[in-house]
């Protein structure tokens, strides 16, 4: 029951602030934050009482909700959903804080924000796939009003558009999950849409698992978002306020990868397998594209925004090596993109404030006049380059290392990402703090005040954490990228056993080369 109140913990607040007057903006905000810092305080002792030793659920609670389907609210988190609940409700608070200077309508701001942080806390809890579709559609009504009502001046076609993105892939995922439904129950003469007994039970030929895979695949790389699906997310970052693009970069598009985790990966593991060229190719183009077209940015937002596509093919790549390294590195560097990225756009929302603009051309020299500015800026900076000691670091190199024992021409590609990275954010970080102090607008700007500096300085603490002691992060891992190593192991699907399907004797070569590379990684860890 605990893991149910602090879900919907913000929620509680949400309908609390309905009832404080709208002209009591102080009090709004108090009590907005003060949820917000109390979800995130609880949510650590999830941490702290987790045993990292075990793959199993955790914190686990099911009661039924609609019997005659099957349904039932189920509940629960291992290694690979902790730690983004926790980074859900400590972004939300970071969020709060940072739209303290919000005008408009700022109760009905901070309503659907808490609102948000219940249904993205909802979709890492839920282990019954109708609870998981019912949280990953709430999620995208309060997403889309932060958008839509206190976003720019194309905030409505960003949100719509956002929308609509979503929207189409959710109704793929939909279909699939009513498909997986029958499925078990002509299968097992049970009808239930609970994931784990689905995970345990579920046994279908490659070709059911191709086609279902591929309705999660574009759900889940549209939420990421992969190349080529990635269009909707320059506008919503652009238009989004501060806030809104912090918790769109640090938790929504997590949703997507967590789902590749959640329910590719166990679900249909042949069918994984055969697709990991695709996805990996995928991942490297977005990984390139989004890189060089980061590169001739002229607003520091869409520049933050396109680098999130490039990023997050890391991720991509390191879950498909199909093997420890990659797997860790890839929930690793979901973390550190929430942090770095996140942070990034703090310091974007800063200078906006202040000067309402965000071209690169606008800047120039405020490394003189903003130290503290220009010093947060770096560290956070040379943290999503992933210079060593910092947390971009660890986890680009674990997913390096796991995409190199698989495929050298792969990591290779992708290597070519970090250093495209290191020449978009140095030439901004260059432009804006460094060069001659030429514009009068900029000569006397405020430097960081003590709330700016509260949002950032946990966010370069956390960077320095994981960059210089990564071991609690990973150690939290561990158990559960072990079991479903085991879970997607080829020889669960090979000819003549239920579920394999027909494969290619080249291709099964292939699986087999990998399966023996997984055991030597494992050998050498232990």
């Amino acid at each position: 029951m605990f893991l149910t109140f602090l879900t919907f913990l913000p929620l509680v607040g949400a309908l609390l602030l309905a009832f404080i007057p709208r002209d009591e903006v102080g009090a709004i905000k108090q009590t907005a934050l003060a949820f917000a810092v109390a979800d995130f305080l609880f949510s650590l002792l999830l941490w702290t009482n987790f045993d990292a030793s075990s793959h199993a659920m955790q914190f686990e609670y099911s009661v039924p909700w609609i019997t005659s389907w099957g349904i039932s609210y189920h509940i629960g988190l291992d290694g690979i959903s902790l730690l983004l609940y926790v980074m859900t409700t400590f972004l939300t608070m970071i969020s709060i804080i940072a739209s303290w200077d919000i005008q408009k309508n700022i109760r009905e701001y901070m309503m659907a924000f808490l609102a948000l942080s219940t249904g993205m806390l909802g979709v890492f809890i839920s282990l019954d796939m109708f609870l998981f579709y019912f949280f990953w559609e709430f999620q995208l009504v309060p997403m889309y009003l932060i958008i839509g009502v206190w976003g720019g001046p194309q905030r409505v076609y960003a949100a719509v558009k956002f929308f609509l993105y979503t929207a189409v892939g959710s109704l793929l995922m939909l279909v699939a999950i009513i498909w997986i439904y029958m499925a078990i129950k002509e299968q097992t003469g049970i009808a239930t849409t609970d994931l784990v007994f689905i995970t345990e039970n579920l046994d279908l030929p490659l070709t059911p698992q191709k086609w279902l895979f591929m309705a999660f695949f574009l759900a889940f790389a549209i939420k990421v978002p992969m190349f080529p699906f990635h269009t909707w997310l320059p506008d919503a970052h652009v238009q989004a306020p501060t806030a809104g693009s912090v918790i769109l970069a640090g938790v929504l598009l997590k949703m997507g990868t967590y789902g590749f985790f959640r329910f590719n990966l166990p679900l249909f593991p042949h069918a994984s397998y055969e697709f990991m060229p695709m996805i990996a190719w995928l991942s490297i183009i977005g990984i390139i594209y989004g890189a060089l077209v980061s590169l001739v940015q002229e607003d520091m937002k869409k520049l933050v925004a396109y680098s999130s596509v490039s990023h997050l093919g890391f991720v991509m790549i390191g879950i498909f090596a199909f093997n420890h390294y990659g797997m860790q590195g890839a929930l690793l560097q979901n973390i550190n993109h929430g942090i770095s990225t996140g942070a990034l756009f703090l310091l974007v929302g800063i200078i906006y404030d202040r000067r309402h603009t965000r071209q690169i051309s606008e800047f120039g020299g405020l490394a003189k006049v903003m130290p503290k500015y220009a010093i947060c800026f770096m560290i956070v900076a040379l943290s999503s380059i992933g210079l060593p000691g910092m947390n971009g670091f660890v986890g680009e190199f674990l997913v390096l290392l796991g995409v190199f024992q698989n495929n050298g021409l792969w990591a290779a590609c992708a290597t070519s990402g970090v250093i495209f990275a290191a020449c978009y954010i140095l030439w901004m970080f260059q432009r804006v703090m460094f060069q001659k102090l030429d514009n009068p607008e900029n000569e006397k700007l405020p430097d960081m005040n003590c709330r700016e500096m509260i949002t950032v300085v946990p966010l370069i603490v956390l960077i320095f954490w994981i960059g210089l002691y990564p071991k609690p992060f990973l150690k939290t891992f561990e158990a559960s990228v072990e079991h479903l190593l085991v879970k997607v192991h080829p020889d669960n699907f090979r000819p003549g056993k239920p579920g394999s399907g027909h494969t290619e004797h080249a291709k099964l070569l292939k699986v087999e080369d990998i399966a023996r590379m997984n055991q030597k990684l494992s050998g050498a860890k232990h």
